[in-house]
This record gives structure tokens, sequence and C-alpha cells, in this order.
């Protein structure tokens, strides 16, 4: 008999939906900047508007990052610091390479996870730090056109140390390896829901997962 499990708290489904709007904007309006694709007559703006977007969505995905943080500290097992702990043990880091081999067409068994599976967890712990190298670099950049504000007081120091095309570089070459988790981590979710039928899927909406007791 399958039994229905609250997984995913509502900070963490918020937080999420939050970079999913975040990264979509964030992922345009910067390409645009970088490379403007199109234009219109005298007047239209285009560019205001689009770095206005821009770093109001960085504002957004900045607030994500803090409130997903603090869900590190207080969370439930799932979603807190201690989702990482299976990297602690023999058997969590050989889940992990089983998880690894399973991906890559290499193995067809895969351990069974309430949560976030031991390779899983190491992938958000990159993207976590991309995303910090995301939101540093792009408020340093973003303080750089206004010497004395806030931003450019606390991270101008980043272009000191890096100067600001390298920062500029790193920033956008950053967003195409978020890009590239995305689309991973799309079709991972569909194929662990495919795989296990626990609604991997719909969980990030509704938070609970279907559990069969056997499987743990």
């Amino acid at each position: 008999m399958l039994e229905i499990r609250y997984v995913w708290e509502f900070p963490v489904r918020l937080c999420h939906w939050l970079n999913v709007v975040s990264i979509v904007a964030l992922s345009f309006t910067g390409f645009y900047i970088g490379h403007p694709f199109f234009s219109a007559g005298a007047g239209a703006w285009i560019m205001g508007w689009m770095r206005f977007l821009h770093f109001s969505f960085a504002y957004l995905f900045l607030m994500s990052f803090i409130i997903r943080c603090i869900w590190f500290v207080i969370g439930n097992p799932y979603g807190s610091w201690r989702m990482f702990q299976p990297w602690t043990t023999q058997k969590g880091r050989a889940n992990a390479l089983k998880f690894f081999r399973y991906y890559t067409f290499t193995g067809k068994q895969i351990p069974y996870e309430v949560g976030h599976n031991a390779l899983a967890c190491t992938a958000y712990a990159v993207i976590f730090a991309l995303y910090l190298f995301q939101i540093l670099s792009g408020f340093a950049l973003y303080g750089m056109y206004e010497p004395g504000s806030f931003w450019n007081v606390a991270l101008g120091w980043l272009l000191v140390s890096f100067d600001a095309q390298w920062l500029r570089l790193g920033h956008h070459l950053v967003m195409w390896l978020i890009i590239g988790f995305v689309i991973n981590h799309v079709y991972s979710a569909w194929l662990m829901d495919v795989k296990e039928l626990n609604g991997t899927v719909s969980s990030m909406f509704s938070g609970y997962k279907y559990i069969n007791p056997k499987d743990l």
C-alpha cells in the first residue's frame, strides 16, 4: 500500500518556481544586453527596459536564494543541509555512483530515495555555488554604474580583483552552465517520475510523494 509523504515544504517549492521564472527572465534579458538581437524605432528604449527587467528579476532571484539558504537551516530533512549527508557515508557514495551509471546508460540499477539522491545533491551544491557567483558578479557589475551605492561599496572589490570584463565574461559563461543544468534537471525529473512512479514532477507543485514502504 502506498504511503503519501510530505517531502517538499512550501518555501522549497516557492524558491524552486521563483528560480524558474528568474532564470528564464535573466537569461533572456542578459543575452539581449550582451548581444542585442532586435531593435525598434527612435524612443523605443528597448535596452533600458531590458536592463530594468534584468535588475528586477535579479532582486527576485536574490530573495529566493536567501529564503532557500534559511531553509537549509530550518527545513525538514529533505530540504535542509542534512540532504547532503549521504556523501559522508560509503553507502551514500556507492548510491551516487549507481545513479551516475544509470544516467550515463552504463548501469540499470538505481537505489530508491525519497528526497534527493546523493548524485543530485552534488549537482545542487555546484548549482548553488554558481547561483552565488551570479549574484555577486551581477550586483558588482550593477554597482559599477552607480559609484558610492550599496552594491558598489559592498562588491566593488570584485571589480578590482578580477577586472570588469573578466567578471562580465564569467557571468555570461555561468549563465550557459545554468541553462545546461536546467535542461538536465527537467530530463532527470521526468525520467525519475516514469521510473519510480512516485509523483516526482507533481511533488514540486503539491509537496507530496507516493512512497512504497517496501522500496525503503
